[in-house]
């Protein structure tokens, strides 16, 4: 037994110190309604055109709603993963590292501790506590995700807490909570195959004839605790295990009030309670990650009953709905080091580089971008294509392979890989009977869905992109900058290399044209022509041949 002395990590105080100290966060002191401007003001920053690197977390310290009413509790929201910076803040790592951080975690996971005086039981709130307006969790400054949509305030940022009844090993995952009453609220975890690890233990529960399932929804925990939440581990390892391995020390872990589960002793709030595995609850309609809006459904009925939080508490909310988002960022960056370690390492297949998971709208499960190295065989790309269609059962709908001179995120770039560099009869496949997955296709009633793959890499040499080369669009940069242009926002690619099927000769004449020669090269070709010609007829000069 440890006290709260010793911890070998920052809380979530320390990370806003810190994101602070990098000019990541941006502190709003006028009144914000959460119930209709709070979260839409900071989607602007997804939606607005903003470059990734330029989003920032929000402090909202003046907090109100419809009513008027102010809460003495801020609000934070894009701390975690506005960006992949803030992301990398709370991991401790710089970007690059990241992926590293997360093999290093799952391979050695690190078994928490136990503490008997923890931050979160600083206040405490039971019985008459929770009853009534402006009490329990209506006195807690929850935001609406999607005004004008959403039929309740939402907590998005949770890590859900719950225990296997047969094996004694909690899970905890993101769901999402829609607020019911000021004692009451229903949590939505995903029943789709590969889904919530915690519906494996209601299952249980209902199984067992056991009516009450207890949960604690543990709200702004440390970073290294909140993101094990939305990662897919394996079912059965505990997420705290993990947490540990992030940050190589033991997460600080306590006894819960009036349930029998261990929270995460740094979590700002933490709302105990039972989930009722009886009856459920209609829930929703709330804007989901895929990108439309999930109507109402049938889900699971929380009764509270306790509220414990530090002394000067920040409520933590995510953006989520549409990617891109803080959540998707989040999932992102911890999803793609797993199927690059499936890829490469589990199934051997060298030539892969990098795995993509797309993110504007499609919410990264539905379009995977596999990178490969040049002339990787044909039978190695394809075992890559199978590899990551069938590594994650609501992933990868279609699956695209290409090189290295394709950037993943810029959908153009894809487009053109596709067209130039596909045959469909022969770089094209379509296989059935996968899982349907997280969408709205689903909530309408279908069951299955299918799988595209498309080989889109390089199958002989390829002349080089025809744009200028870097020295020379820099030079340009250069300019338009002395001339007071308008900001440029490169999108790339926005120069040529020569690479590819590409002749030194060549090189050598574009020398010659960019100093002024171009008469020298008509003279030399000049030289080179040839009679009973066709037009259109492929030519391939030598320096020695025709020098």
């Amino acid at each position: 037994m440890m006290t709260k002395n010793y911890r070998g990590y920052p809380d979530l105080h320390e990370h806003l110190a810190a994101l602070r100290a990098k000019n990541l966060l941006i502190t709003i002191d006028q009144p914000v309604n959460k119930d209709s401007e709070l979260h839409p003001l900071v989607r602007w920053q997804f939606v607005g055109g903003m470059p990734e690197a330029d989003r920032k977390a929000f402090l909202f310290n003046h907090v109100i709603d419809s009513h008027g009413r102010k809460f003495d509790m801020p609000v934070l929201v894009g701390a975690m993963a506005g960006n992949r910076a803030i992301y990398s803040i709370g991991m401790g790592v710089a970007i690059d590292q990241i992926a590293a951080r997360w093999d290093q975690a799952i391979a050695h996971p690190i078994a928490p501790i136990l503490v008997t005086d923890a931050d979160c039981h600083e206040v405490v709130w039971t019985g008459d506590d929770l009853i009534g307006q402006g009490r329990g969790l209506d006195c807690l400054p929850i935001p609406i995700s999607s005004p004008g949509f959403d039929a309740a305030p939402t907590l998005t940022a949770t890590n859900v807490i719950t225990v296997d009844p047969e094996t004694g090993v909690q899970n905890m995952g993101t769901y999402r909570a829609a607020l019911k009453a000021s004692d009451r609220l229903v949590v939505r975890m995903a029943t789709r195959s590969g889904g919530a690890g915690g519906y494996a233990h209601y299952l249980k529960y209902q199984k067992m004839g056991i009516k009450r399932m207890p949960c604690a929804i543990a709200l702004g925990c440390p970073p290294s605790v909140a993101f094990v939440g939305p990662q897919k581990l394996p079912i059965g390892v505990d997420e705290f295990t993990v947490a540990g391995g992030l940050v190589g020390a033991p997460i600080r872990i306590t006894k819960a009030k009036t349930v029998d589960l261990l929270v995460p002793a740094e979590a700002e709030i933490v709302i105990e309670g039972y989930i009722d595995t009886e009856y459920c609850e209609p829930e929703a309609p709330f804007g989901e990650s895929h990108g439309h809006i999930a109507l109402e459904e049938f889900n699971m009925p929380m009764t509270v009953t306790a509220i414990t939080h530090r002394r000067k508490p920040i409520v933590l909310s995510y953006i989520s709905q549409v990617t891109p988002s803080e959540s998707s960022v989040m999932k992102r960056v911890a999803y793609e080091p797993l199927f690059l370690n499936h890829l490469r390492d589990v199934l051997g297949i060298k030539g892969v580089k990098h795995v993509s998971l797309h993110e504007p709208l499609t919410n990264l499960r539905r379009v995977t971008i596999i990178t490969v190295a040049p002339q990787v065989p044909r039978t190695e790309v394809w075992r890559a294509l199978y590899g990551a269609a069938n590594f994650k059962s609501d992933f990868s709908k279609i699956c695209i392979a290409i090189n290295e001179d394709i950037n993943p995120d810029n959908s153009d770039a894809l487009f053109w890989a596709i067209s130039y560099r596909s045959n469909p009869i022969e770089d094209i496949q379509i296989t059935g009977h996968r899982s349907l997955g997280h969408g709205p296709s689903r909530e309408g009633g279908a069951h299955e869905d299918s799988t595209l793959l498309i080989d889109a890499t390089i199958k002989k040499p390829m002349p080089p992109l025809a744009l200028p080369k870097k020295e020379y669009m820099q030079r340009a940069q250069q300019l338009w900058g002395e001339l007071g242009l308008p900001t440029l926002r490169p999108q790339e690619p926005w120069y040529g290399e020569a690479s590819g099927d590409w002749l030194d000769i060549w090189d050598q004449n574009a020398r010659v044209a960019v100093a002024g020669g171009y008469l020298d090269n008509g003279l030399v070709s000049l030289g080179q022509q040839r009679k009973n010609v066709k037009p259109e007829t492929k030519f391939r000069p030598t320096i020695e041949k025709d020098s």
